[in-house]
């Protein structure tokens, strides 16, 4: 299928420990349907140059895609992708709708610790690994072989990306919509209610908290809907 330039142009978010490689599957099936997308690598995953790297960080890299894409844009964010992409999205131009999947949409003061209720540590410029049991908590409805490369490419995560706090919530302004991942297993499904009740639109997919592996063409039929529909 053609690519239809009218359409809005895809800016996918990943979230912590992953990088743009995990939205591989979905970018495959975007393309199929005739729609372009992009990707960004947040510096707080795996800090490339040794300095822990955070929100502000993030949100700095979200911006430079943004400014690579012409024409208007919808910013998909995958859980913490979701801090980042509501400081980036708050007055930048062309965005047209911001799509929270399983993500952290955040007001003014809070951080990803603050909304999850988990101390602040004394130092945060460490890195966190990921999780002990990730392909059961990331990954679980995700086919066995994807899950085990999917896990041998998490990297850590900067602790100071989970505790700074959002400054400026671009929701708040831009159209946003939330996909509640009902069968997740690292964040709450009653608690991505609770976010979503700040979303403009909420869906829902049977899934974990890793749709864009585990059901990447469903997600991807549902992205597609959000923004030619307009929620």
């Amino acid at each position: 299928m053609g690519v239809d330039t009218e359409r809005p142009t895809f800016l996918l978010v990943h979230g912590a420990w992953h990088g743009a490689w995990c939205w591989d599957p979905v970018r495959e099936a975007l393309d199929g349907d005739g729609w372009r997308s992009h990707t960004v690598d947040l510096p707080s995953t795996g800090s490339p140059d040794g300095r822990p790297a955070g929100v502000p960080d993030d949100a700095r890299a979200v911006r430079e895609g943004l400014r690579r894409i012409d024409g208007p844009v919808v910013v998909v964010a995958h859980s913490y992708g979701g801090v980042p992409a509501t400081e980036a999205v708050a007055g930048a131009a062309g965005v047209v709708r911001v799509v929270y999947v399983a993500g952290f949409q955040l007001d003014v003061g809070e951080s990803l610790f603050s909304c999850l209720g988990a101390p602040v540590p004394d130092d945060d410029s460490g890195q966190a690994p990921p999780y002990r049991d990730a392909r059961n908590v990331l990954f679980a409805d995700v086919p066995e072989a994807e899950a085990e490369r999917a896990v041998a490419r998490l990297r850590p995560q900067s602790v100071r990306s989970f505790t700074g706090p959002v400054t400026t919530a671009g929701w708040r302004t831009v159209p946003s919509s939330y996909v509640v991942c009902e069968h997740d297993r690292a964040l709450d499904p009653a608690r991505q209610h609770r976010l979503a009740a700040r979303a403009g639109s909420v869906h829902r997919l049977p899934s974990g908290h890793s749709p864009f592996l585990s059901m990447p063409r469903r997600l991807a039929a549902l992205l597609g809907r959000t923004a030619s529909c307009g929620g």
